[in-house]
């Protein structure tokens, strides 16, 4: 391990010339304030939303690698529809890395950061694929006893998201849902939720392997988008379950209109009367990723009663307040390696996140092939 004085941090800067361009930057590890730690970062996820800063729609056919074994940089085309929506960024070095999990090296002189001193623990805030990160105490969380820093890496982002999705659900009045993607990390853990809190869930995927997934887990409702029953299996789910809000991580094509479309059907199969309107059931999709970057296509055949929007977590977080964003992140801590366990294919050092080969795999962004980075291994 190095002294913790100097670290390297992985950095995604866009030129404005149209190239971007990965590379690993020594900075100084700052010294806390007084309500500050400093934590050796050991385990950070790669998620789709921080492919999406380091990568982007960069055309990565074009990706090549140079600089040393210790020192990669890697260098790829972004495309020119693209520029424009990036010009904030443009010749900028960007940290990357929402959320990780370490060990607390070095506190400063408050109670509260003198307490974590030697703890493992977890944390949100950005620029986490990096070997040393200075946090307010308020931004990290201490992890349970027995608890590895990998264990507690994916704390934030998948758990509190899968946790958002039933708030908002509830909150809007809705009693069961449906989740797009469903084999994802993410979708494992809103079945487990779902599961336990005894909510109808519906689960859309692509694959007979991605269903095996699910049932295994205890899944009951679990449809495929590929099969040539899919719009009927859809629909029966919807007329068992009542589920009128949707969670949709593919974002482009035609799944959310699908998915309004059945919700219609299945409202008029248990509907009183007829009205040339459509039903009078509210039926709302929120799209929340973007899978498939293609434009979402509505064919309107879903009366006038429903809704697409967008969902973001922090916003969400926002709405809440402290003291509810305390309640979920307390039931986080508390079923870390039961309900929010997640599972990664590969532990790579920031050397070797930035090999074009593990780069290939991680950016496609697939169901079980999920990559952690630690800054420190090998060190």
């Amino acid at each position: 391990m190095g002294d913790g004085k100097t670290g390297l941090q992985l950095r995604s800067l866009l030129k404005k010339s149209g190239e971007l361009e990965l590379s690993l930057v020594n900075i100084p590890t700052p010294e806390p304030a007084d309500d500050e730690v400093v934590v050796r970062v050991e385990a950070a996820p790669i998620n789709p939303s921080d492919l999406g800063l380091m990568i982007g729609p960069a055309d990565m056919s074009t990706a090549k690698a140079s600089g040393t074994r210790d020192a990669p940089v890697v260098t790829a085309r972004m495309p020119d529809a693209a520029m424009k929506m990036m010009s904030p960024r443009l010749d900028e070095s960007m940290p990357v890395g929402n959320e990780g999990a370490g060990v607390v090296i070095k506190t400063g002189s408050s109670d509260a950061a003198k307490a974590l001193m030697g703890k493992t623990v977890a944390m949100i805030g950005g620029a986490m694929y990096t070997q040393y990160r200075v946090l307010k105490v308020r931004d990290v969380m201490e992890l349970p006893a027995g608890a590895s820093p990998a264990d507690g890496a994916s704390w934030f982002v998948n758990p509190l998201t899968a946790l958002g999705i039933t708030e908002t659900m509830r909150r809007e009045g809705h009693k069961a849902l449906v989740h797009t993607a469903a084999a994802s990390n993410l979708g494992q853990m809103l079945n487990k939720i779902c599961i336990k809190d005894g909510i109808g869930l519906v689960n859309i995927v692509r694959s007979k392997e991605q269903a095996d997934i699910l049932h295994k887990i205890g899944a009951k409702y679990v449809v495929d988008s590929t099969a040539p029953t899919f719009m009927d299996d859809l629909t029966g789910a919807l007329v068992e379950t009542g589920a009128t809000i949707a969670f949709d991580a593919i974002g482009g094509g035609k799944l959310a209109g699908q998915i309004l479309t059945c919700m219609e059907i299945a409202a008029n199969k248990t509907a009183k009367e007829y009205s040339r309107y459509g039903s009078n059931v509210y039926k709302q999709v929120y799209i929340y990723g973007s899978l498939d970057n293609r434009p979402t296509e509505l064919s309107r055949a879903f009366g006038l009663t429903w809704g697409v929007g967008g969902w973001l977590l922090t916003p969400f977080l926002q709405k809440i307040g402290p003291a509810e964003i305390g309640r979920l992140r307390q039931r986080v801590a508390s079923e870390l390696k039961t309900t929010f366990a997640s599972h990664y294919t590969q532990v790579v050092s920031l050397q070797e996140a930035l090999q074009l080969s593990h780069i290939a795999i991680y950016n496609k962004r697939s169901t079980g092939e999920k990559y952690l980075i630690n800054p420190n291994k090998g060190g």
